[in-house]
């Protein structure tokens, strides 16, 4: 069957930092998230435009990167049709209780060893009256604070091998690749996948130190490029250190921002315009390796730290 459409969204992600009061500020403060919660070592966020109770778990640890993405199903029923084709593949963990918000959750993998969850059930954010919009059709009130991010875009995980975890987010998940940088050598370099009618969900990208399971970077969309202008002062007004940008991504067309948060994890700023991928028969735009050394889109080469920076550092221990 076409599994098309079973997953609805990428819906949160767990990240860790070994910096966690300073990386907490980060987002609050300078992103201009709201913490809507605390449990243990960790702290919930969200985003003003999502509808669900979080959309960031921010968690303490003793090195940085990504624990879990957070993925839900478009139904019930969805969600048992891809836990089933999960345990087929023979990657799954196993049921869980769902994180604040949350219902029953099954835990999986995909071939590098990225932890991910999939679930149908979710309670709505209800906005305490100091947060309440105005507009009955928005979930909170916009909090003025920092960058204001309007919501989670996408999940740019590092891979040794780009193919199987993207084939098994294809054929098991039902993402469909859009675009892709494929080398001189003919192995797939990059891939980007999309659950929806955005142009990317979920990207892999090779990880040139050949480790397995670590995060290159999650990305917040903004309303506006302006937005990403202005972020790149409030960086700069706040010591947080920007990587490269803005500019335009040549794949995708993403206006583009990347900076480090404090525990060491990437960040993207991103302004995917109004780019979407409407055509059923979308067929995937192939890079080769000549295109990609050309740089950018507006020519800025892209800097090395971009191949070479990633989470958890690989002298780290595994999360």
């Amino acid at each position: 069957m076409n599994v098309r459409h079973e997953i609805a969204h990428v819906a949160h992600v767990e990240m860790l930092t070994p910096e966690p009061d300073r990386s907490l500020w980060f987002f609050t403060r300078v992103m201009g998230l709201t913490e809507v919660g605390a449990e243990g070592d960790s702290v919930y966020l969200r985003t003003w435009d999502d509808y669900e109770h979080h959309t960031l778990k921010l968690t303490a640890h003793t090195t940085s990167g990504i624990r879990r993405t957070g993925l839900r199903a478009s139904s019930r029923e969805a969600l048992d049709r891809r836990v089933r084709a999960i345990e087929e593949a023979g990657l799954g963990v196993g049921w869980r209780d769902g994180d604040p918000g949350i219902g029953p959750t099954y835990v999986f993998r995909d071939p590098d060893g990225h932890e991910l969850e999939i679930y149908w059930e979710s309670q709505w954010y209800e906005a305490p009256p100091e947060l309440r919009p105005s507009l009955k059709n928005q979930a909170q009130a916009y909090p003025a604070l920092g960058v204001c991010v309007r919501r989670l875009d996408h999940v740019n995980f590092l891979a040794a091998e780009v193919e199987p975890s993207t084939g098994f987010v294809r054929d098991v998940l039902g993402g469909h690749p859009t675009e892709q940088i494929r080398l001189d050598d003919g192995a797939i370099g990059a891939r980007w996948l999309t659950f929806t009618n955005k142009s990317y969900d979920l990207v892999y990208t090779r990880d040139r130190t050949g480790a397995r399971g670590r995060l290159h970077h999650i990305a917040f969309a903004t309303d506006t490029r302006e937005d990403i202008l202005r972020a790149a002062d409030i960086f700069l007004d706040n010591d947080v250190f920007i990587e490269t940008g803005p500019h335009k991504h040549a794949i995708q067309q993403t206006f583009f921002l990347y900076v480090y948060e404090p525990g060491g994890n990437r960040i993207e700023l991103c302004n995917p315009c109004a780019r979407l991928i409407l055509a059923p028969d979308w067929k995937t735009i192939t890079w080769t390796e000549a295109e990609r050394a050309k740089g950018q889109a507006w020519g800025l080469k892209t800097i090395e730290s971009f191949h070479t920076h990633g989470t958890p550092p690989v002298d780290a221990p595994a999360p």
